[in-house]
């Protein structure tokens, strides 16, 4: 019997009064591709920051890899293990190669230990000619591209992409959506909040939609 990736029961979600989201049961799969879609305002990038400890909600169960976790206090080990990209990615000061490099340093790697990893997601991403240019000179593309690049090297088992093509012109999007793409495997799952109908219709996404607060199932 395969143990989902992440298992969330009874998550709710209020804003004073108005209660956003409601959602009995939500799960995730290793190794599986999800696009989770719904109107503007129907609390996608809300649950995404949820699901990565950026919010806080209400949460009956919250099962990670066949574990319960106390989401009251978001533990260490889940913001290892799952990471959220916003739409516009934030870039450190400094170089490419720092911003790769600063999530390893904080987990205690070395500057010589962090060399040949931060290299290799650099030269996956295409953004190794990119090392030393200060982030504020480059395109909406290529930040997307360094965001994927400084996540790819942390190595998570969940990424959580907010709108990542909302920015981008064609040849941005069909780069981003490639490197995204190779980011699922067997031990890696994608969940991509968007409107993009090309997205929607990928032959892997599986789709969850997000309205009145609930997940529904197309």
């Amino acid at each position: 019997m395969n143990v989902p990736l992440l298992d969330i029961r009874q998550l709710h979600k209020r804003f004073g009064a108005r209660e956003l989201l409601h959602i009995d049961a939500l799960q995730f799969s290793p190794g599986a591709s999800y696009v989770l879609t719904g109107d503007n305002g129907a609390g996608k990038s809300t649950l995404l920051r949820i699901l990565a400890g950026l919010e806080m909600a209400q949460i009956g169960e919250f099962i990670f890899c066949g574990e319960a976790v106390a989401t009251n206090a978001y533990p260490e080990k889940l913001r290892r293990e799952i990471v959220y990209v916003h739409q516009q990615p934030y870039l450190f000061r400094g170089s490419i190669h720092g911003n790769l490099a600063y999530g390893l340093r904080v987990r205690g790697m070395s500057a010589s230990q962090t060399g040949a990893q931060v290299a290799a997601a650099m030269e996956w991403a295409g953004v190794a000619h990119l090392k030393n240019t200060p982030p504020m000179r480059l395109s909406s593309g290529e930040k997307m591209r360094v965001a994927l690049a400084r996540v790819k090297v942390l190595s998570p088992r969940l990424y959580l992409f907010d709108e990542p093509t909302a920015n981008l012109d064609e040849e941005g999007r069909d780069r981003t959506l490639a490197l995204i793409g190779e980011l699922c495997s067997e031990n890696h799952s994608v969940v991509v909040a968007c409107h993009d109908r090309e997205v929607i219709n990928l032959p892997q996404m599986q789709r969850l939609h997000l309205a009145g607060g609930e997940i529904e199932l197309p």
